[in-house]
């Protein structure tokens, strides 16, 4: 009786840090993301410039995830994520203190650029450390079973959603007092949760099944993709993978200043969508997800997802200043829905089918996957915004969820026609 009321605390202390660091891998984001462009108003008003910042911390992560996955691998969960919040909170610190200072009042014209660069320097140290989410979402792997994976993988969907929720929530109150309050807020969230980590999180990776370090060269971010794709039957879903969030993440980079400029939006309005978002985001993945994979499976689940996405991005493409309130908060509940299906469903196609053992290395080279995706998608949606109009980022990843579809469809095909 002992053992299974120590083994339970062991698992909920388990759950409770994997789900908090979770949550500030999104409330990092999300507290602040409703008000970024009303924070960079003093520093620059360019859609490239905007989606080059969101990719430089999504680059960052592509360059380490490699390692930061090998190194759970070796030597457990514990330390590395430790190291990984610890490096959020040095990020998150300087971008906060970037954004508070007047920097009009001493600064040279000769350094105006200087701001700018803190807050990439704040987004690489950031993004170097963002391993956060894919050593969790391994932790989460290792008290799971393949039957019940896309149930515990939902476990990320109700942080999204919760972040979504609680950050621009608070964002918008404590922006009523200060601006520049939310991203303070931000870092001692992070505080809190190198706390926990610190002093709860057990070790969950026993060392009977941790592997010895890879190679150097194949901690090359760009030769680690190799193995999300040596696999034929994984190949065509981590494209899939890779194209959902290049065409997802991308769009989003450049949404609140979309709302701004297309129909003047204020940071209240922008941040009530992302409400929205995470409320539905977080009872679809929360409470809906297990059942509905139960009756439908992951790959239907995951191809009806990326439906309700693009019929999220048609909403905002034929949404105009006198429909937007309406047409917005449609679009965004479609988007909540559809990302609410899509991201436990495709991880857990994907999981379903490697190794336990390797689990943390791939697990950390889709993390890289979907951080290279995001860098190309937000660089190229800040750069579709500025030459080829406001619209055009949510057509162009209408075009690519399509293609993603399709990717899907010849997947399960490949692996029907293998096991007939």
């Amino acid at each position: 009786m002992e053992q299974t009321t120590s083994g339970h605390k062991t698992k909920s202390s388990t759950l409770i840090s994997a789900f908090i660091t979770l949550l500030n891998d999104r409330l990092g984001e999300t507290i602040v993301f409703p008000l970024l462009p009303f924070l960079l108003e003093q520093f620059t008003k360019s859609g490239s410039t905007l989606g080059l910042l969101a990719g430089t911390y999504a680059i960052s992560q592509f360059t380490v995830a490699p390692l930061i996955g090998a190194l759970s691998d070796r030597y457990g969960r514990k330390p590395v994520i430790i190291t990984c919040v610890f490096g959020s909170v040095i990020g998150l610190s300087l971008f906060a203190l970037t954004v508070s200072l007047d920097w009009t009042q001493w600064l040279p014209a000769w350094a105006a650029s200087l701001p700018l660069l803190l807050l990439f320097l704040a987004r690489i140290i950031d993004g170097a450390s963002g391993g956060t989410a894919a050593t969790a979402t391994a932790i989460l792997a290792d008290i799971s079973t393949p039957a019940n994976r896309a149930k515990t993988f939902g476990l990320i969907g109700v942080a999204f959603g919760l972040g979504f929720v609680l950050g621009p929530g608070l964002g918008t109150t404590l922006a009523k007092f200060s601006v520049t309050l939310p991203v303070w807020a931000a870092t001692v969230f992070a505080l809190i949760n190198l706390a926990l980590v610190v002093w709860i999180l057990p070790e969950t990776l026993p060392k009977s099944l941790r592997n010895s370090l890879p190679r150097k060269r194949d901690l090359n971010p760009v030769n680690q993709l190799r193995l999300v794709f040596s696999n034929p039957h994984t190949r065509k879903l981590c494209l899939a993978f890779f194209i959902f969030f290049m065409a997802f993440n991308g769009f989003t980079a450049i949404l609140v200043l979309y709302l701004k400029e297309a129909f003047d939006w204020g940071p209240q309005l922008s941040s009530q969508a992302f409400i929205v978002v995470g409320l539905i985001a977080m009872f679809v993945q929360g409470i809906l997800i297990g059942p509905l994979v139960i009756r439908f499976g992951e790959s239907r689940l995951t191809r009806n997802g990326i439906g309700f996405v693009i019929t999220g991005c048609l909403l905002l493409i034929i949404a105009n200043k006198q429909n937007s309130i309406p047409m917005v908060f449609s679009s965004v509940t479609f988007l909540a829905i559809g990302t609410g299906l899509v991201t436990p469903c495709l991880r857990a196609l994907i999981s379903k089918r490697l190794d336990s053992s390797g689990q943390g290395t791939v697990l950390g080279s889709l993390q890289g996957l979907q951080s290279l995706g995001t860098f190309i998608g937000a660089a190229a949606a800040g750069l579709t915004y500025d030459f080829f109009g406001q619209k055009s980022p949510f057509l162009l990843t209408g075009v690519c969820l399509i293609f993603v579809i399709t990717l899907l469809n010849s997947s399960r095909s490949i692996v029907e026609r293998k096991t007939s």
